[in-house]
């Protein structure tokens, strides 16, 4: 007899990157909701249905009907603006976005799920000399659950090329559970550039002489094939790690924010595939063909490492199933 999965809902869920790593932890998503249109789109391409409506809207539906009232774990990368450097690190007097997070808590006071997952930029942590951090860790603990928060990063826990430093929350409502619950180790990197890299790159994504100034300067400072660079207004920086910088949602903003390379036929941008590979994206993964790229890069800087999800997920499942054999 096969084993009962575990069941999950998952807020925020962006394109779906928290999904395939809960997945593959063995987890059955039951709720999605998020309120990007764009991403929604992607999101069902590859999934199915999505709750498309503003969290607050099916919190503050009567008796919360569209949340399923049986699920195991509430998961979700809350959004990280507020808390981000790039989105000015205004915390909870973002009005729109630094909210969501008490949402979050309204659902776990009233469902009740053993487990929470959440993700979010590493500032969060000392986010208002700590206060920010302070507050959640007091309101997850009003709401019944202890928690355990550390900061990984991408290219040592989930082998990928990128420097990604994010800070991940896990919580139970038993405090035996999370003594049983460990964050994964660093694994060793094996994937490095060439195996993100796409042959036959159309010519859209290679620097010329159209962007005058700024290939002047791309080609006077781009000059390995085994580096990722960052193209900034003043100057171009080298990762000379061999790391691709953090994808970020910038990325969708136009200008020059997506990671650049040297190839043999040129210094280009990388492709949204090849930013979906530095997120852990499996190639079955699609996305829509009659979206903007701008909409693509947003995406994907807005999204999750899914082999470090899928690490943390799977280590989640081992400490609850660890409940039934107590």
């Amino acid at each position: 007899m096969a084993k009962k999965k575990l069941k999950a809902i998952d807020l925020f869920a962006g394109i779906g990157g928290i999904r395939i790593g809960l997945e593959a932890a063995g987890f059955e998503i039951v709720y999605s909701n998020d309120f990007d249109k764009k991403a929604a789109e992607t999101y069902k391409l590859n999934f199915g249905g999505i709750d498309n409506s503003n969290l607050f809207e099916a919190i503050n539906e009567r008796g919360m009907k569209r949340i399923p009232k049986d699920f195991d774990i509430l998961a979700g990368g809350f959004p990280c603006q507020p808390f981000s450097v790039a989105g000015h690190k205004r915390g909870f007097a973002d009005k729109d976005r630094g909210n969501l997070l008490f949402g979050v808590i309204e659902i776990l006071k009233k469902r009740k799920p053993r487990a929470v997952f959440l993700e979010n930029v590493k500032h969060l942590k000392h986010h208002d000399d700590e206060k920010t951090f302070k507050r959640i860790e007091e309101e997850l603990k009003r709401a019944g659950y202890y928690m355990k928060a550390e900061v990984l990063n991408s290219m040592t826990h989930g082998n990928v090329p990128q420097t990604r430093e994010r800070i991940y929350i896990v919580a139970f409502r038993s405090p035996r559970t999370l003594m049983k619950f460990h964050f994964p180790d660093k694994i060793p990197l094996t994937k490095r550039m060439p195996q993100i890299l796409e042959r036959n790159v159309d010519d859209g994504y290679y620097y010329d002489n159209r962007y005058n100034d700024i290939y002047t300067r791309l080609k006077a400072a781009v000059k390995k094939r085994d580096s990722f660079y960052q193209y900034r207004r003043v100057y171009v920086r080298e990762l000379k790690n061999g790391m691709s910088p953090t994808l970020t949602a910038s990325m969708g903003l136009g200008g020059h924010n997506v990671p650049i390379i040297r190839d043999a036929k040129g210094i280009r941008k990388l492709t949204p595939r090849e930013c979906a590979r530095l997120q852990g994206f499996p190639e079955s993964f699609a996305f829509p063909a009659d979206q903007a790229h701008s909409h693509l890069y947003k995406q994907i800087g807005n999204s999750v490492t899914v082999p470090v999800i899928a690490r943390i997920a799977e280590n989640i499942r081992i400490a609850l199933e660890s409940e039934k054999n107590a």
